[in-house]
């Protein structure tokens, strides 16, 4: 059974609790971006007062922004490819790093309609969450549904995670 993705309501409501809990913990927060265009730093900044705990949001759409952005080795992208779990943790990681920010998230992904393989079918998502003195977390999630649908998926699914880390650490 599929989901419906969620609502621009659902998504303000996930962003919110976002910013309490980093406001609890005490931390900034930077958003590497691919597949998700800038959409977490856009549903995060849409919260009044999110400035006390958004601290920035890189968009690497391209490999070589993705190097030269957030330092993601021309290796891993080669050996893993830009959709892989290993991206999406260089990408936090480098958010991390060329930032202020004391945790970053990232998401890479293949939201479609078309650029799909049998390996990485459209809807295929990479996410890493990482932080200053903190192991580096990642997944992949498979979603279904238009472009739209995939991406708004990720954005949430991209903050879930995040509220996770937030609480595991």
């Amino acid at each position: 059974m599929t989901q419906d993705p969620p609502d621009d309501q659902a998504l303000a409501a996930l962003a919110q609790s976002v910013g309490r809990a980093l406001r609890q913990h005490g931390v900034m927060l930077a958003t590497a971006e691919s597949c998700t265009g800038g959409w977490v730093a856009q549903v995060v900044t849409g919260v009044a007062g999110s400035s006390e705990w958004f601290e920035r949001g890189l968009i690497a759409y391209s490999n070589t922004a993705k190097r030269e952005l957030l330092g993601v080795s021309t290796d891993v992208l080669v050996r893993q490819g830009a959709v892989s779990e290993a991206t999406a943790r260089a990408m936090a990681e480098g958010a991390c790093a060329r930032s202020h920010a004391q945790v970053s998230m990232a998401v890479t992904g293949i939201a479609g309609p078309s650029g799909g393989s049998p390996e990485k079918p459209v809807g295929t998502v990479c996410f890493a969450w990482s932080g200053r003195k903190r192991t580096t977390l990642s997944l992949t999630e498979r979603f279904s549904g238009d472009r739209d649908a995939v991406r708004r998926q990720a954005v949430a699914r991209a903050l879930q995670g995040l509220l996770e880390f937030l609480e595991s650490h």
